[in-house]
């Protein structure tokens, strides 16, 4: 994709990778809009950046989704990328989770991750098919393709998103829309909760590593760990789970 000139709306933009991706994209020369629930997050990030465009949105409500493609298709009708980043990471054992009376706590992992991005790329993508250039960019995890057992809904989801992502790919071959799809390894964010993630990738320079790769006009962007995880064979998915589990178990026990 082409990566200046756009009108960009990046679900999740206040913090974290979407936050990263939104710096990037205004210092290429892009338009970007961030959404998000919490409106103290995106003045924080409009303090930073100052020329980003920000929403409020709660994309676990249908309403507010379809209010957030109608806000930005009237105000900003040249809008040409959506990147649908917004996710939400819980780690639990099945053993110990109350599902009869906290059943919503785990439904809005599904919600969030999977349902959302799923409504928005439907929304835009009819949308974006009439202009002459448009993405849509959906980021899922190593975690689609390697899942992470002590996490098993967000693995669950992204793979979700992952096999949609390639669908949507297919169906919008013959059109101007590119369809892309980036596979973060663990990066250092508050997904999931503080600390949780700092054993993993520095973001600045996973976010680099990420432009580089939609420079290079990559349909699927991996970094670090996660690029080899993209083309494992099954059998070696299975032993990079199963150890994945063995190392990390201790955290949900």
């Amino acid at each position: 994709m082409k990566l200046s000139g756009n009108t960009i709306l990046i679900t999740g933009g206040s913090a974290g990778i979407g936050f990263a991706f939104a710096e990037r994209f205004i210092a290429a020369g892009n338009k970007v809009i961030i959404c998000g629930r919490r409106e103290s997050a995106l003045q924080r990030a409009q303090d930073k950046v100052p020329g980003l465009i920000t929403r409020i949105s709660d994309l676990d409500i249908e309403s507010e989704r379809t209010a957030l493609f109608d806000w930005v298709t009237a105000n900003y009708p040249e809008v040409n990328v959506l990147v649908n980043n917004a996710g939400i990471q819980q780690r639990f054992h099945v053993l110990k989770a109350d599902a009869k009376h906290n059943w919503s706590y785990f439904a809005k992992e599904m919600t969030t991750n999977i349902e959302a991005p799923l409504h928005l790329s439907m929304l835009f993508a009819p949308y974006f098919a009439a202009k002459e250039e448009a993405a849509i960019i959906n980021v899922t995890s190593g975690l689609a393709f390697t899942p992470l057992a002590i996490a098993p809904i967000y693995s669950a989801t992204k793979a979700a998103l992952h096999s949609f992502t390639m669908s949507l790919r297919h169906q919008l071959s013959d059109t101007s829309v590119e369809v892309i799809e980036i596979a973060p390894p663990a990066v250092n964010t508050d997904l999931g909760g503080a600390g949780l993630h700092t054993h993993g990738e520095p973001l600045n320079a996973f976010a680099d590593g990420i432009f580089q790769g939609l420079e290079e006009g990559k349909e699927e962007v991996g970094y670090g760990t996660s690029v080899n995880r993209l083309r494992m064979s099954r059998d070696e998915i299975d032993e990079y789970a199963k150890n994945m589990y063995a190392a990390l178990k201790n955290l949900i026990e």
